[in-house]
């Protein structure tokens, strides 16, 4: 669905998280591309009394992205609910069973790109918000839609400057949910109470080009970039902590840029990235990488980093907001979610300079793959655990104090 068709009379029903679902993923909103998503979602919420904001930002060297922030309700507590309607590209169609951009019915699943990740969660939460409309809002209590349509790239523009826009026109959260996808194996068992930092590197190993029958006349730099490449990666950085997974660096590509046998290269490249635990931070971590990098570097060559930007380990110690996600999972599923840092990173690692946050959406084993999919009883399912937890923030006697 693009732009040209979101129209009265061909909008998804905002209570019925399945056709919502279907004409998001039939907007084809490859990164960085706005592709019609948020405008079906301008359209579809406006109805419902959502005041939306269209944002967007530009930055030197990035496509300029497009974002929506949707408010209804007032007063406190002030929950925000956070996700993205970019998706990854699809890659070859031929591939697929279904057209990627159809969001096709099957059976039990839903096929399209974003299915799982995660236009699913972003209508899963429209519907759930819809029907606690329907149902009769609260006297007092907001929730604010916050999309971005830059988190499957470079994320520059998108949550991070989203978050300091709203922070400049005086909008304040008390909590937030992220509908990521976080289970494992079935819906339910994994909520996200924090993740682990993120850094990489770019390290260079500097020696003397020359030939390769004259190596007396060079300086090799690879017996130094495989002693520092097991030096990085050989000995564990930490065996985790209560909260973390260990510290896991991986070296992801070692290159010398030189096509040639008979030539020994200038220069090596070792590029790595690091997940680490909350034993350390991108500070302290830089320091200690470096450290090992010198320990085993050869008189004569030079080493030198380029890092990229890092992002920090956080934990989410709100027990009552665990509380309320947990009650509305078990309610719907009767399973309680194990509250875990594992996996990679997400948009949670902005909000949460801003207010605690959560993260819970569906099951993820499909997202990014050829024929994502999600089963129609997830997404239903989802929509009412979503509804669960939104309504016990809003009647949270405390949050509603402190907002």
């Amino acid at each position: 669905m693009s732009d040209r068709t979101a129209s009265p009379s061909n909008l998804p029903r905002p209570t019925d998280p399945i056709t919502l679902a279907q004409g998001l993923i039939a907007c084809p909103s490859v990164t960085p591309e706005e592709g019609g998503a948020l405008t079906l979602l301008e359209a579809v919420l406006q109805p419902l009394g959502f005041a939306t904001h269209r944002v967007r930002f530009s930055d030197k060297d990035t496509p300029d992205v497009d974002n929506l922030v949707a408010t209804i309700g007032s007063g406190g507590p002030h929950l925000m609910l956070a996700g993205h309607t970019d998706v990854v590209p699809p890659g070859a169609g031929s591939l697929w069973t279904r057209p990627p951009f159809s969001g096709d019915l099957d059976g039990p699943y839903l096929y399209g790109r974003g299915a799982v990740d995660m236009k699913g969660g972003v209508a899963a939460f429209v519907a759930a918000v819809a029907r606690l409309r329907a149902e009769g809002w609260p006297e007092t209590g907001t929730v604010t839609l916050l999309l971005t349509g830059d988190e499957e790239g470079p994320s520059i523009n998108g949550t991070e400057k989203l978050l300091a826009w709203c922070e400049a026109r005086g909008m304040t959260f008390d909590a937030a949910l992220v509908g990521e996808p976080t289970n494992v194996a079935v819906l339910g068992d994994m909520a996200k109470v924090g993740r682990r930092g993120s850094l990489s590197g770019t390290l260079r190993v500097e020696g003397r080009q020359g030939h390769a029958a004259y190596p007396h006349r060079a300086l090799n730099p690879m017996p130094a970039v495989t002693a520092i490449a097991e030096a990085l990666q050989g000995t564990p950085l930490d065996e985790g902590s209560e909260a973390f997974q260990p510290t896991s660096l991986q070296v992801v590509a070692i290159d010398t840029g030189n096509p040639a046998f008979n030539v020994i290269p200038a220069a090596a490249e070792i590029r790595f990235n690091v997940r680490f635990s909350d034993r350390w931070t991108s500070a302290t971590l830089k320091e200690e990488l470096l450290r090992r990098a010198e320990a085993v570097r050869p008189e004569g060559v030079t080493v030198s980093v380029v890092w990229e930007k890092a992002s920090e380990s956080f934990l989410t110690r709100d027990a009552a907001l665990a509380a309320r996600l947990t009650d509305a999972v078990r309610a719907v599923t009767g399973r309680e979610p194990e509250l875990s840092t594992a996996g990679g990173t997400s948009d949670a690692r902005y909000i949460q300079a801003y207010c605690p946050v959560i993260e819970f959406g569906l099951v993820g084993d499909t997202m990014h793959q050829i024929d994502e999919r999600v089963p129609v009883d997830d997404l239903e399912a989802l929509t009412e655990i979503y509804r669960l937890f939104i309504a016990a923030t809003l009647s949270d006697a405390e949050a509603a104090a402190d907002a």
